[in-house]
């Protein structure tokens, strides 16, 4: 099992960054992707960004390229995510998420960061 925790959110002028941190424990060395999801009131849950563990390929949704940044500290055990140009739209719960070598899914979740941007 993995256990995962963020930190780092909370509210934000327009136009502002925040950084996003996950710090994973448990069978860290079985994990495969590292990602991060986020959820807006009344909206699903919906892909943000993932990095492999091993190696920096990484994969971003549309609509945060050139934004947003994932990155990792494998000595850490750690994800993190940065965020620039927040705009309001980018309001939501950000949820860590892990999936491991042996699974075709993200099983191991957070327990989710609030990310608040005013206008």
């Amino acid at each position: 099992q993995v256990q995962l925790v963020e930190s780092g959110g909370g509210l934000v002028q327009a136009g502002g960054s925040l950084r996003l941190s996950c710090v994973a424990s448990g069978r860290t060395s079985s994990m495969h992707l590292l990602g991060w999801f986020r959820q807006a009131p009344g909206k699903e849950r919906e892909f943000v960004a993932q990095i492999r563990r091993s190696g920096w390929t990484t994969t971003y949704a549309d609509s945060v390229k050139g934004r947003f940044t994932i990155s990792k500290d494998n000595a850490k055990n750690t994800v993190y995510l940065q965020m620039n140009s927040l705009t309001p739209e980018d309001t939501a719960v950000y949820y860590c998420a892990a999936r491991m070598v042996y699974s075709d899914n993200y099983a191991y979740w957070g327990q989710g960061a609030q990310v608040t941007v005013s206008s």
